[in-house]
């Protein structure tokens, strides 16, 4: 039972990077935009959230580093496909690629850099819970941050006046502009907030998933929160099961090998990418399915008054 519960709370905790990249990719989206750029983004925010938190000892200002560091880059991103039209795939793509080369190289001089000790996190009287305690309050506050940005999301897009307006803009943005509605501006935002999001998730990775500094870190959780996206039908609830169920994919190697499982490790590090491949072949099945929940705009450029 006690690997069991340290089963799932290193779910909840791989999950927590799936989710809240994916919650930002999510918002991309929902305003008509694909960003293929995840991975560079998150590579380049992990290696400024660890720098930081090298330098100042703070995880908080490392997380908010990450965060600008996302944020910054999706705006470079944004004026690009928003306001001078270039593709979306193909400057995703470019995006990520740059930030893979440039983390590698902005990151040398921390490969061997260590971060200061940091707080354990615990809720009081319910960490000490059997079971319960340490599979599900021990964790660091991001990941209860994770689930209550799925709830604020959710909540956000169908239920304020402001997620209609994205989802409007997502949908028909010809409609949105014709009511006076800044298209733009609002896919801009939109963008931006979703790079801040993927960020942190990046600076999660490097400063508290697993306190150091390796090249490449990331190891294609960006794509695989991009294809959460899909996997969950533009849907934050969904998103937030579907991140958890990869993250416990990706413990579940861990744990068949201090098992003693007899599988080569090389397959057991393939489950995650494999349970992707196999989600989106799944879903692919169904095309008229993904239709009708896809954002109607999507991946679709935006000319006013053209």
């Amino acid at each position: 039972m006690d690997s069991f519960a340290l089963l799932i709370a290193a779910t909840l905790n791989a999950g927590t990077v799936l989710a809240i990249a994916g919650l930002g990719l999510l918002i991309n989206e929902r305003a008509g935009i694909v960003n293929l750029g995840a991975e560079g983004m998150m590579l380049v925010a992990a290696i400024a959230g660890f720098a930081t938190a090298v330098h100042t000892g703070n995880a908080w200002l490392a997380f908010g580093a990450g965060a600008a560091a996302g944020a910054v880059l999706a705006a470079a991103f944004g004026v690009l496909v928003i306001w001078l039209n270039t593709n979306q795939y193909a400057s995703g793509l470019a995006l990520s690629l740059f930030g893979v080369g440039f983390s590698a190289f902005v990151g040398i001089r921390y490969t061997q850099e260590k971060l200061p000790a940091m707080p354990r996190f615990e809720l009081t009287l319910l960490g000490d819970l059997p079971f319960v305690g340490p599979a599900l309050f021990r964790q660091h506050p991001m990941v209860f941050v994770a689930i209550a940005l799925t709830a604020g999301l959710a909540w956000f897009l169908y239920r304020s006046r402001a997620g209609l307006v994205l989802r409007a803009v997502g949908e028909s943005p010809e409609s949105a502009h014709a009511l006076g509605y800044p298209v733009r501006r609002i896919r801009l935002l939109a963008v931006m907030v979703g790079g801040a999001l993927c960020g942190v998730a990046g600076a999660y990775i490097s400063v508290t998933y697993t306190g150091l500094w390796v090249e490449g870190m990331t190891a294609g959780k960006g794509w695989i929160a991009l294809a959460l996206t899909t996997f969950a039908t533009w849907r934050p609830a969904r998103l937030l099961l579907g991140a958890y169920l990869f993250g416990g994919v990706t413990m579940l190697q861990f744990h068949l090998q201090g098992q003693g499982v007899e599988i080569a490790s090389q397959l057991l590090t393939m489950l995650p990418y494999l349970a992707t491949i196999v989600v989106l072949v799944l879903i692919s099945r169904n095309p008229t399915w993904i239709r009708v929940n896809m954002p109607a705009s999507l991946g679709k450029p935006f000319f006013p008054g053209g």
